[in-house]
């Protein structure tokens, strides 16, 4: 068996960043921005108001100062002339400065009597002109690789980036295995059960910017699995599910070596986890993920997120990791590094992560109730609540 750390060295070789591809705005939000975007124009691209009121001269601004109204400055019109002192002109949010305005008065701190206005005897001290290039300039750039927030959308938007660059986003063939399974909806046997990690795992996957496929579930026969992995072969992974061990129907890595797998690793010294293997098979990566559902999920987070980010082109790195106080005593761990499923929580104010009392690797449903994964070295010592400790948020 080798190390999490060095299992995940050897998946993330298998990996590069997959070609670019261009995609109006509208269609890249959650994507990965490949080229830098530069702004083609300032923003705002002229001086503009920040509130209703009046554009004046600041040195005509005395309590009971009268000013005569000359026009007006709109969003989407503004007004062409100049305005000398002791002039004003209506102006709203949003519009034009015209020449010769140095400050917006605001609605509120002045009454107008038909078209002359007069200062209020108290006034914000705010000139409230946004100036122009005053939130970005033309030329100004976004820069890659990030994945696109709404947020970024927005400003993509307004630097007038119709398209931009994005990664592709990688193709994963997921090809659950074993006899003793059927999809859901459908009814199992005496000897059967739902299929549930795959589903799980496309959720995973394109939840960080992948796309996966479902593949048919492989019987337990070499034909069936044969076929069924030819079915990946396009795909930039295939991601098996179980028939990765030893057992008498555990024919996944029989198969994929006969077909000429070119395996980089069998083993990982983790629970939940150990039967993982993961090799080049012909042009396409492959990851043997182990059949237990809540085994399979605490790997993909481990060793598939990063793999999907590394096809995106944000870089190789393990999942980060954080601290927290941990919520309750746990015994010394065993000599395999602990992905313990874990529930975070705000307890007198300082960030807790509380590890579930049941472990095993078959329990969905403590995974559903976990939002973390606590993570223990190897022959880790005994820990008392209060400690800090590190954790994956899931």
């Amino acid at each position: 068996m080798i190390s999490v750390a060095q299992a995940l060295e050897k998946v993330l070789n298998l990996f590069a960043p997959l070609e670019c591809e261009t995609v109006p705005l509208r269609e890249a939000a959650g994507r990965v921005l490949a080229r830098d975007a530069v702004a083609a124009f300032s923003q705002p691209p002229f001086a503009s108001s920040a509130m209703d009121g009046y554009g004046v001269q600041n040195g005509d601004l005395a309590t009971g100062a009268q000013l005569q109204v000359i026009g007006e400055s709109a969003a989407g019109g503004g007004f062409d002339g100049s305005v000398q002192s002791g002039k004003a002109v209506r102006i709203f949010t949003g519009a034009p400065v015209p020449q010769g305005v140095d400050r917006i008065l605001i609605q509120e701190d002045c009454t107008r009597d038909g078209d002359v206005i007069t200062v209020g005897d108290t006034l914000d001290p705010s000139f409230f002109i946004r100036p122009a290039g005053g939130d970005f300039k033309a030329g100004d750039v976004m820069s890659a690789p990030r994945i696109l927030s709404a947020g970024d959308i927005a400003l993509l938007a307004s630097m007038n980036c119709p398209f931009v660059v994005v990664r592709r986003k990688p193709v994963i063939a997921l090809v659950a295995t074993g006899d003793e399974l059927v999809m859901p909806g459908e009814t199992p046997g005496p000897s059967q059960i739902i299929s549930s990690n795959n589903f799980g795992l496309k959720a995973l996957i394109e939840a960080n910017g992948g796309i996966a496929r479902i593949l048919p579930i492989a019987a337990d026969n070499p034909d069936a699995l044969r076929a069924v992995l030819d079915l990946g072969s396009d795909a930039d992974a295939i991601v098996t599910l179980g028939g990765a061990s030893v057992g008498d129907h555990d024919l996944v890595r029989q198969v994929a070596t006969e077909a000429g797998l070119e395996q980089a690793f069998y083993k990982v010294a983790m629970r939940p986890g150990k039967p993982l293997m993961a090799g080049q098979l012909g042009h396409t990566a492959m990851i043997g993920l182990p059949g237990n559902p809540v085994s399979s999920m605490v790997c993909g987070t481990v060793f598939l997120i990063p793999a999907l980010r590394a096809m995106l082109g944000l870089g190789k790195q393990a999942m980060p990791r954080k601290v927290a106080r941990l919520g309750r005593d746990m015994g010394q761990n065993g000599p395999r590094s602990h992905y313990m499923r874990a529930q975070l929580s705000i307890e007198d104010g300082v960030l807790t992560c509380t590890p579930e009392a049941r472990q095993d690797s078959s329990l969905l449903s403590v995974l559903s109730r976990a939002d973390a994964l606590l993570v223990r070295d190897p022959d880790d010592p005994p820990r008392k609540a209060g400690e800090m400790v590190p954790f994956i948020r899931l």
